[in-house]
């Protein structure tokens, strides 16, 4: 680990010696931890091939909508009109299903989560699709599932992050599993 110091911010750096297992952000639901909106765990298929892929490697579990203040369990949120990137230049909002406007808890726990992505050196998201922080390749729409990126994952996308899903795990196989 190397901390360099530029004036009044630092900067963590950490990975191996040998140059591997850099770390990754995940959606912290994705390793089984209680933080989805309705508190549930995931399906334990899921989180096992989540694991199964992590396994060795360096991972910080993150969650955007508890990092922006927002409580587990939360009311179900969605992005009105547009997707993550939308959010983050003023075009949409993310509303919850009270009515009630998420968007400044979403930008904000979107910034959280890439301050400890920069904080770790991690280059590198495995996020959870269909939710409106996270979601990677597909976001929830009145009940349904549409392309579009989440308020996190076009934050990271824009930063340089290479963004992945759940979905992009399928027929992972490590080599000695």
């Amino acid at each position: 680990m190397h901390v360099k110091r530029d004036s009044n911010e630092f900067t963590i750096e950490m990975k191996r010696e040998d140059g591997k297992n850099e770390p990754i952000v995940v959606s912290a639901c994705l390793v089984g931890l209680r933080c989805r909106y309705n508190g549930k765990v995931l399906d334990s298929e899921i989180v096992t091939k989540v694991l199964k892929y992590l396994k060795g490697r360096w991972f910080v579990p993150i969650c955007p909508e508890q990092l922006g203040g927002l409580p587990t369990v939360r009311f179900p949120m969605e992005i009105e009109h547009g997707q993550g990137e939308d959010v983050l230049d003023g075009k949409a909002r993310v509303i919850d299903s009270e009515g009630l406007d998420r968007t400044a808890e979403m930008i904000r726990g979107a910034r959280e989560a890439y301050r400890i992505a920069e904080l770790t050196g991690a280059r590198i998201a495995l996020l959870k699709d269909g939710s409106p922080s996270c979601g990677s390749h597909l976001i929830t729409r009145k009940g349904g599932k549409v392309e579009g990126m989440g308020v996190a994952a076009a934050l990271f996308k824009r930063q340089g992050m290479v963004i992945m899903s759940e979905g992009d795990l399928a027929g992972f196989e490590r080599e000695g599993s």
